[in-house]
C-alpha cells in the first residue's frame, strides 16, 4: 500500500510537470513559431557614381631645390643684410663677418712673402759667388796650380747654392699660395646668396660668432623657387609597384581643409626606407605653387589615381564581404518560408538563396556561410538584396575598388537597392532548428 505523505505529492509532482513542459514549449517553440518578427537586418544602399582604384601615403612639402648658405671662415657676424621670407638675388650681399683676423692674416702671409723674396736673393748671389769660385779653382787646375781635392771643394759649394736657390723659390710659391690664401679668406667674411631665391630661415644674429673649424655653419636656408615644390611621400612596398612617373595625383594639407590640391609623380625612387620592419619607398610629386600658398614643411596626405570610372554602380565593400552562417540560413527560411520543417507554406523559394529555391542553407549547393562546402562562382560574387522585406542572393562581377565601395561590372543591382551586411535575431540559446 502507498503511504498516505505519498499520495499527497502525486499530484503536486504532475501538476508541476505539466506546467514546466507547457513553458518549455513556450519558449522554445512560440518565438520561432512562422510569421514571428525575431530576425532583423542591417543594410546598405547600393548608388551610383564615379569610382577611383587609389594608393594613399603621407609626405612632407619641400622646395624642389634648397640652399644651405654657410660660412667658410670663422668670426663674428658684423652685418646681416637678409632676414626670414626676403626675396633675394644670385650674389646679393646678406652677411659680412669681422675682417680685422683676417686682415692680420694677410699682413703676416705679407710679410712672410716678403722674407721668402728676400732669402731668394741672398740664395742667388751665394750661388753666383760660388760659381765663380768653382770657375776659377776649375781654371787653377787645369795650369796644375791647386790641388784636386781644393777643385772639389768648390764644386760641392757651388751645388749646395744651387739647391738654396731652388728651395729660396719654393719658399717664395709657398708664400705667395699663403697669401692668396689670405686674401681669399677675407673675400669669405662677405656672404654673397648663391641663387635667386627665398630666405627660408636665418640662424644668425649680429654679433654672434661662428665657427668654421670642423664645417661651415649653416646662416641661411634659401629655396630657389617656391613656385615649383615637390612632395616626399612614403609608399609601402605593398603599392609602389603600381605607380609609374607621370601619374596624377591629388593632396590635401591641414592649412586649408576641404580643398584639393594636385601634382604629378616626377620619380619612384629605388632606395628603400626601413622603419620598424616596415619598408616604404620615396615617390616624389612635383606641385605647381604659382599661388604661393603652400609652405614647406607642411603634411600632405596625397592619393595617386590609378584608374577611374566616372559613372558606375557602386556595392559598398561590406555588402560584399557579407557572408550568412548556416544557422542565419535556416533561421531565415523559418521565418519567411522555404523550408521543409512543417511550418512554412506558399512561399517556398523566395527566402534566402534567391528565386527559384535559391542555394540550400546548410551550404551544399552555393551558400556561403559556415557549416557546408562553399560553391565556386567564377568571376561573381553573392551578395544579398532585401527586396520586399525578403533576402534574396543576386550575383554580381565586380570591378574597380576604392577601398569603401566596389564597381558592379554585370549584376542585377540598380541604385537605391538595399544590400544586407548583417541579421540579427538569428542565433541564441533556445535556438530550434527544423531540419531541410
Amino acid at each position: 500500500m502507498i503511504p498516505v505523505q505519498i499520495k499527497r505529492w502525486i499530484p503536486r509532482v504532475l501538476i508541476l510537470a505539466v506546467v514546466a513542459g507547457a513553458a518549455a514549449f513556450l519558449i522554445i517553440e512560440k518565438p520561432w513559431s512562422k510569421g514571428d518578427s525575431k530576425i532583423g537586418f542591417t543594410t546598405v544602399q547600393v548608388s551610383r557614381g564615379a569610382i577611383a582604384a587609389q594608393v594613399t601615403a603621407t609626405g612632407t612639402l619641400s622646395a624642389r631645390s634648397t640652399v644651405q648658405v654657410g660660412a667658410q671662415v670663422s668670426g663674428r657676424v658684423v652685418e646681416l643684410h637678409a632676414d626670414f621670407n626676403d626675396q633675394v638675388k644670385k650674389g646679393q650681399l646678406i652677411a659680412k663677418l669681422d675682417e680685422s683676423v683676417l686682415r692680420a692674416q694677410i699682413d703676416q702671409a705679407q710679410a712672410a712673402y716678403q722674407l721668402a723674396l728676400a732669402n731668394l736673393q741672398k740664395a742667388q748671389v751665394a750661388q753666383l759667388d760660388a760659381e765663380r769660385q768653382y770657375t776659377r779653382q776649375k781654371s787653377l787646375q787645369d795650369q796644375n796650380l791647386v790641388a784636386g781635392a781644393t777643385v772639389e771643394t768648390a764644386e760641392a759649394t757651388f751645388n749646395a747654392s744651387k739647391a738654396a736657390t731652388a728651395a729660396a723659390k719654393a719658399q717664395v710659391s709657398q708664400s705667395t699660395a699663403n697669401l692668396k690664401q689670405a686674401s681669399t679668406n677675407l673675400s669669405y667674411a662677405q656672404i654673397y646668396s648663391p641663387v635667386d631665391g627665398t630666405v627660408l630661415s636665418r640662424a644668425v644674429d649680429v654679433g654672434q660668432t661662428v665657427a668654421a673649424s670642423l664645417q661651415a655653419p649653416v646662416l641661411f636656408t634659401i629655396a630657389e623657387d617656391l613656385a615649383r615644390m615637390q612632395i616626399d611621400t612614403q609608399v609601402a612596398e605593398a603599392d609602389v609597384g603600381r605607380l609609374k612617373e607621370g601619374m596624377k595625383a591629388q593632396f590635401t594639407v591641414d592649412a586649408f581643409p576641404g580643398k584639393t590640391f594636385e601634382g604629378t609623380v616626377r620619380q619612384v625612387r629605388n632606395a628603400p626606407t626601413t622603419n620598424q620592419g616596415v619598408v616604404t619607398y620615396d615617390a616624389v610629386v612635383d606641385v605647381d605653387n604659382t599661388e604661393k600658398t603652400l609652405r614647406p614643411g607642411m603634411t600632405a596626405n596625397c592619393t595617386f589615381v590609378l584608374e577611374q570610372v566616372a559613372d558606375t554602380v557602386k556595392i559598398p565593400n561590406a555588402a560584399l564581404r557579407f557572408k550568412p552562417t548556416r544557422e542565419q540560413m535556416m533561421a531565415v527560411r523559418e521565418q519567411f518560408g522555404g523550408g521543409s520543417g512543417g511550418r512554412g507554406s506558399g512561399r517556398r523559394g523566395s527566402g534566402m538563396g534567391g528565386a527559384g529555391g535559391g542555394p540550400r542553407p546548410d551550404g551544399a549547393s552555393g551558400a556561403s556561410g559556415q557549416g557546408g562546402p562553399k560553391r565556386d562562382y567564377g568571376d561573381r560574387k553573392p551578395v544579398w538584396k532585401l527586396e520586399g522585406g525578403v533576402p534574396k542572393m543576386v550575383l554580381v562581377k565586380p570591378g574597380l575598388t576604392d577601398g569603401s565601395t566596389t564597381q558592379m561590372v554585370e549584376g542585377d543591382l540598380k541604385p537605391g537597392d538595399q544590400l544586407i551586411t548583417e541579421i540579427t535575431g538569428a542565433s541564441g540559446p533556445g535556438r530550434k532548428l527544423s531540419p531541410f
